[in-house]
């Protein structure tokens, strides 16, 4: 089984295509052993080449709000006052500490994505 790394756009094009083939291989067999490493490849270099940035601090929290279907006063006992909730929202007022972990503890919205907004603001207002 020769199996080289992923340098170039056209290697990974190639193995992509070669995972597609091998998608119906079995477990524990060279071919699903094959299949294991090519993907463990794959992985490794989109994420070098391909990062995926988290979503927007606001955005992530209006996903949630709809996913979920809630609705304003559902986010007051975690930000505050419904008007707080509204500047939170319209980016008028920027999220705090407190915030931050109840939105993350309550309505599991990753912290990454609230953190990074934070820390953002932070950096222009410098």
């Amino acid at each position: 089984m020769e199996i080289r790394p992923i340098k170039t756009p056209t290697d990974y094009q190639a193995t992509l295509k070669e995972i597609e083939l091998l998608m119906v291989a079995e477990a524990d067999t060279p071919e699903g052993d094959r299949l294991d490493v090519l993907v463990t490849l794959v992985e490794a270099y989109e994420r070098e080449h391909y990062p995926i940035d988290f979503p927007d601090p606001v955005e992530a929290i209006k996903f949630r709000m709809e996913q979920q279907g809630l609705t304003v006063e559902d986010l007051v006992p975690v930000i505050g006052r419904k008007n707080r909730v509204y500047e939170i929202l319209a980016r008028k007022r920027p999220l705090t500490l407190r915030m931050i972990e109840g939105l993350h503890e309550t309505f599991s919205i990753p912290a990454e994505s609230l953190i990074k907004h934070a820390s953002h603001r932070r950096g222009h207002a410098a």
